[in-house]
């Protein structure tokens, strides 16, 4: 088949870097931007003076696209993309899917009946770091995983419709269920709203995997520090995942604790041994994760294949956002998920 024809919708904050993308892979055709916004669509023609540029995103529907990219308000998505669903398009929507797991349920229902591709923008799981750190979980290298903890800190930028953990805890949430493996057993949640009544800007949630593995993940809309970082504990070495870093991204650490082999509780018996060895910061061939997640959607759609972000990895992330939500509003209970 030809060149794929993407149209994109919303080309405020995300979508400029979406669209650059779809305009320079081989296998993608950009024909369209959408926005309601008309200075926006003013500033997308200028640079990309051959696409049609229309403020209503249903004027899209007649231009014989393949597929269509939604970067629009976390509140629109399940409406816009259903209705891309039901016109045959093939859909990348940017995160969360949608803000209800019902509604996510219903567009992966709708994209497998359509026999089209629904795609999720987790982008980290296009990064390469990550992807070598699930390398040195998977091949035990880091021993058996105890918790790991992710920190997702800046200073902005608020959002009235939303909070800090629906609009950056998803990010995190991917990344641990992309590395274990594995889906939580249960969630608490809790946080505060420190600048605007009612608009949590801190969040901190506390997850439970299987083999009582642990991942804590702290984000924030307040914070004088950027933070991207994802440690990962386990009982040989210790890994860190830093996204600040220009170059070295990840740090492998041969440090750990080895308990004694018998104690009878006295204190002379409880005696731990520690090793500190070597850090190693292995080279990590690096390209730009977006490009990446935008070749994955265009190969996914051309091989007829499922996406690794695909709309059930969106839906997974939405039960455990609506579970910590839950959590957050009950006095920070314990929330089993239902899978």
């Amino acid at each position: 088949m030809g060149a794929i024809k993407v149209g994109i919708i919303g080309f405020g904050y995300w979508g400029p870097n979406l669209t650059r993308n779809f305009s320079e892979l081989p296998g993608s055709e950009l024909v369209a931007i959408a926005d309601l916004k008309e200075e926006r669509l003013k500033q997308a023609q200028a640079k990309y003076p051959h696409v049609v540029a229309k403020q209503e995103y249903r004027e899209l529907f007649d231009l014989g696209l393949d597929a269509v990219v939604i970067s629009t308000p976390p509140v629109t998505h399940y409406q816009i993309a259903k209705e891309c669903l039901e016109h045959g398009l093939n859909v990348l929507v940017e995160k969360p899917i949608t803000l209800k797991s019902e509604d996510a349920e219903e567009l992966i229902e709708l994209a497998a009946a359509k026999g089209v591709t629904l795609m999720v923008g987790h982008t980290f799981e296009y990064n390469s770091a990550v992807h070598a750190l699930k390398e040195y979980i998977d091949r035990g290298e880091l021993g058996e995983i105890y918790y790991l903890d992710a920190a997702r800190l800046n200073l902005g930028l608020f959002q009235p419709n939303s909070n800090v953990m629906w609009d950056l805890a998803p990010h995190d949430i991917s990344i641990l269920l992309y590395l274990l493996g594995k889906k939580p057993i249960s969630v608490s949640a809790h946080g505060m709203p420190c600048v605007y009544d009612g608009i949590f800007d801190v969040a901190y949630l506390d997850l439970i995997f299987p083999d009582k593995i642990s991942a804590h993940i702290h984000v924030s809309w307040l914070d004088p520090c950027k933070v991207r970082r994802i440690t990962v504990v386990g009982s040989k070495k210790m890994a860190v995942y830093n996204d600040i870093e220009s170059e070295n991204k990840i740090k492998i650490y041969d440090k750990g604790v080895n308990p004694p082999a018998y104690t009878n509780g006295s204190f002379g018996d409880f005696q731990c041994s520690y090793h500190s060895g070597d850090i190693t910061i292995p080279n990590i061939r690096f390209s730009e994760p977006l490009r990446q997640e935008c070749q994955h959607f265009i190969d996914s759609i051309v091989n007829h294949t499922e996406p690794r972000s695909s709309g059930r990895d969106g839906l997974q992330v939405i039960k455990i956002l609506e579970a910590a939500q839950h959590s957050m509003c009950n006095g920070q209970t314990y929330e089993v998920i239902t899978w």
